[in-house]
């Protein structure tokens, strides 16, 4: 099984994008569950969504409490909330900025995980640029589907077409492909895609 914790804040899509990803999985034949969990339901207070994906029927529903993956919507939760914990040295974490991870201040964090497991990308940025809005959680599933290759970006188009209509669907799967394309080639910035 492969657990999936997306951190973020009420308004970026952490629950959407858990969502999205579950059906994305469903679409490449496998079996997946999302739900979240909230602290206080308002914009900007902090969420946390969860994805279980595996091969065979998902039968646990408990909260994830050590990831195979951790996707940071807001980077100012880094130190705010623990985003780390449980976080082994074979997970996998995205963040959602354009900073360097040693200029955010968790490098003894990514030193801990495996090279090629960690990865930032400017989610929030490309968003703004594809969506018109600064939505980072689909972005985030692109940069997932590169980072990861636990479902495809085609897949992750297929959910986002599902779940979106008209402009915003279109301008959605644009960021998705870009963010899959930033993480894929290890670019640095957006100045460099």
């Amino acid at each position: 099984m492969f657990s999936i914790r997306i951190h973020g804040r009420g308004g970026q899509g952490a629950v959407t994008a858990a969502e999205v990803l579950s059906v994305a999985a469903f679409d490449d034949g496998l079996h997946a569950q999302a739900f979240p969990t909230f602290g206080s339901e308002r914009t900007g207070a902090p969420v946390v969504a969860f994805c279980r994906i595996d091969e065979v029927p998902i039968r646990i529903h408990e909260p994830i409490a050590d990831p195979d993956a951790v996707l940071i919507a807001d980077p100012t939760l880094l130190h705010q909330v623990k985003v780390f914990e449980g976080v082994g040295p074979d997970a996998y974490v995205l963040v959602n900025t354009s900073r360097s991870l040693d200029g955010l201040g968790i490098g003894s964090v990514v030193d801990r995980l495996r090279p090629g497991r960690v990865a930032s990308l400017p989610a929030t940025e490309i968003a703004r640029e594809h969506l018109g809005r600064p939505l980072p959680n689909i972005p985030l599933l692109g940069g997932f589907a590169a980072l990861t290759g636990v479902v495809s970006i085609d897949s992750v188009v297929g959910a986002i077409e599902k779940r979106f209509t008209g402009p915003t669907a279109s301008g959605n799967v644009a960021a998705a492909r870009y963010a899959f394309e930033f993480v894929l080639h290890g670019k640095r910035s957006l100045a460099d895609a």
